[in-house]
């Protein structure tokens, strides 16, 4: 695959997650899909504003919400830094994130903060603690939605990327079943940028990394999943998580999409198989699924997962990037690139960014 290539996948990861958070602003978190009908009927295929006195109110379609704020400051620090600097990443979160909230979860850019991130302001404006003393137990998906740029710089270094994303989760989140989960995406967001395809091989092909010390997994298996055999060093492939699963579920996911005995019609009631609410293991299931159903379609992927409901902008931002990676920047619709506030900085700061993606 040729550079430009990778770069148009690269920015085009960055610009779906952009584009998956601002189309979910309006219709964020309904959880009973009436209300979201009667609100902005059947099908939502545009960007919509906040209804009085829901999430986000007071702001407009195509404005980014808080998550997208925070991966603005992420990928500006990629692009500035030449890289991933956690001193520089934790300052600007410092400086231009929490001296615009106060703690509450209706508050500061966008309009809500979710928990993982008030909790660090309690910890770093209120207690004074380090960043080495901060973290929540929140299994919500917060920092997938700003390490994904993480994941895209270092899409062809899988070490890289994975000791940086853990390093950066474990920031607001100290879970390490929650870490291993968002690791594991980013994984998979690193070889779509790379050119492979979110389907049945592609569990095999991060196992495969697994195997050879490139990802942090423990694993007992021998190659394909086969059972260990006596005599076997326990364990032959050791890492920081606790187990490989996390690497599994986009397989399988993809597996489902493509069996056409198993069909969720119409597709945003993925939303409903795999879970509406804002937990992480809900969330990615449901993302992987949409992501290699419509492989080569981002406005049906990203429709889909707008108007599933519940917490659909964590679900449209996490499949807007998957599915902007497979198709690149120029697949994605001009409509929604041209929606979007600032959407002139937004593009330059995402092709920047996969200008800084180091092939080897």
């Amino acid at each position: 695959m040729s550079k430009r290539d990778i770069q148009d996948r690269a920015s085009g990861a960055i610009m779906g997650a952009f584009i998956g958070d601002a189309l979910s602003l309006g219709p964020h978190w309904y959880y009973n899909l009436d209300d979201l009908r009667g609100d902005y009927g059947k099908w939502i295929n545009t960007y919509t504003d906040p209804k009085p006195g829901r999430y986000h109110a007071g702001l407009k379609g195509g404005q980014l919400s808080q998550a997208g704020f925070i991966l603005t400051l992420m990928a500006r620090s990629l692009v500035d830094r030449g890289g991933y600097d956690a001193e520089d990443f934790c300052r600007r979160m410092d400086e231009q994130l929490f001296p615009l909230l106060d703690g509450t979860p209706v508050s500061g850019p966008g309009g809500y903060t979710s928990q993982s991130i008030r909790e660090v302001w309690r910890q770093r404006v209120q207690q004074k603690l380090s960043w080495q003393q901060t973290g929540s137990r929140a299994d919500t998906t917060e920092a997938i939605e700003r390490t994904l740029a993480i994941a895209v710089r270092y899409a062809f270094h899988p070490e890289q990327l994975a000791t940086f994303i853990t390093e950066n989760t474990l920031l607001t989140q100290s879970d390490e079943t929650v870490a291993s989960m968002t690791v594991a995406y980013g994984a998979v967001l690193g070889l779509l940028v790379q050119g492979h395809a979110l389907d049945t091989e592609l569990s095999v092909k991060l196992m495969v990394l697994v195997k050879n010390g490139k990802l942090p997994f423990h694993a007992v298996t021998r190659d394909n999943l086969q059972n260990p055999q006596p005599g076997d060093p326990d364990p032959p492939r050791a890492g920081r998580f606790a187990s490989p699963d996390a690497l599994l579920t986009p397989s399988y996911m993809a597996a489902a999409a493509a069996d056409p005995e198993i069909r969720i019609e119409p597709a945003w009631k993925v939303s409903i198989v795999y879970g509406m609410p804002c937990a992480i293991y809900h969330q990615l299931p449901a993302a992987y699924y949409l992501a290699a159903r419509f492989h080569n379609d981002f406005e049906s992927a990203i429709l889909h997962a707008v108007n599933g409901g519940g917490q659909n902008q964590a679900r449209a931002i996490l499949t807007g990037a998957l599915t902007g990676a497979q198709i690149g920047l120029s697949g994605i619709p001009g409509r929604f690139i041209d929606g979007l506030e600032k959407a002139a900085e937004l593009k330059k700061l995402a092709m920047d960014l996969a200008a800084n993606v180091v092939i080897s």
